[in-house]
């Protein structure tokens, strides 16, 4: 029987290209998301694939999500959010928002399927963080937070299940061809009247490669843990160089 994965925010991005990924592995996958229609485009895409409504923040729709899709073996959780603000005008809503979609939400997805994992001895967990669990940026101060949070999380469960037969690990993306890097272009040309084009540059530069990440390259290195199971409590940088 093939293993099951779970993949949330799958409707896009990274999500999608690790859901693609995995399932060329041989694993059998679910995608989770708040938008149906998101999760029907990828898996109009993809093909083989099943879907599940979920918020990620909302612990009553996760412990509903997770009760449907049945046993998970390894569990990405991928969904996100960013939103750019200076500190001084960041408001409590916004701040609550973001580490509830960032760092919550890992927290509930995580304690919905870990029980499982270490009933049967074997699972694998993979928070899809950033850069900005590493590093600071400015004008994100909440989403730094939020990832930095996730970082911990990481850590600490990876040592409560490291002779369970269970690993937790993060990759950390820097700047992705995504969705995020899409609005931060927006918001660079919207502020300071550069052409998209000059904004996607200057994101880029960020890289010591000068260029953006593609979500296949994450979507690589989630394969990668997902068969290693000495690789344990780790942040791996996706990023060509930006953090060492």
């Amino acid at each position: 029987m093939k293993k099951h994965a779970v993949v949330t925010g799958g409707g896009s991005g990274i999500g999608a290209a690790v859901a693609k990924r995995l399932l060329a592995d041989g694993f059998r996958v679910t995608l989770m998301g708040r938008s149906e229609d998101r999760l029907r485009s990828s898996q109009a895409a993809l093909g083989d694939v099943a879907i599940q409504i979920c918020d990620v923040g909302n612990e009553d729709s996760v412990t509903d999500a997770f009760a449907a899709v049945g046993e998970v073996d390894i569990l990405v959780n991928n969904a996100g959010q960013v939103e750019t603000a200076p500190l001084a005008r960041t408001s409590l809503e916004l701040w609550q928002r973001l580490l509830n979609v960032n760092l919550t939400g890992s927290f509930l997805c995580s304690r919905a399927v870990l029980p499982g994992m270490l009933l049967r001895k074997e699972g694998r967990i993979i928070n899809v963080a950033s850069t900005a669990a590493l590093k600071g940026y400015a004008y994100v101060a909440a989403y730094c937070a939020a990832k930095h949070g996730v970082l911990g999380l990481t850590r600490a469960m990876a040592l409560e299940v490291a002779a369970k037969g269970v690993t937790v690990n993060a990759v950390c993306p820097g700047y992705t061809e995504t969705d995020i890097v899409a609005n931060a272009v927006d918001t660079i040309v919207a502020k300071t009247g550069r052409t998209a084009e000059q904004a996607r540059t200057e994101l880029a530069k960020v890289n010591p490669q000068g260029r953006l990440i593609q979500p296949e390259e994450v979507a690589d290195t989630v394969a990668w843990i997902v068969g290693n199971s000495a690789i344990n409590g780790q942040a791996i940088a996706v990023c060509g160089g930006e953090t060492m």
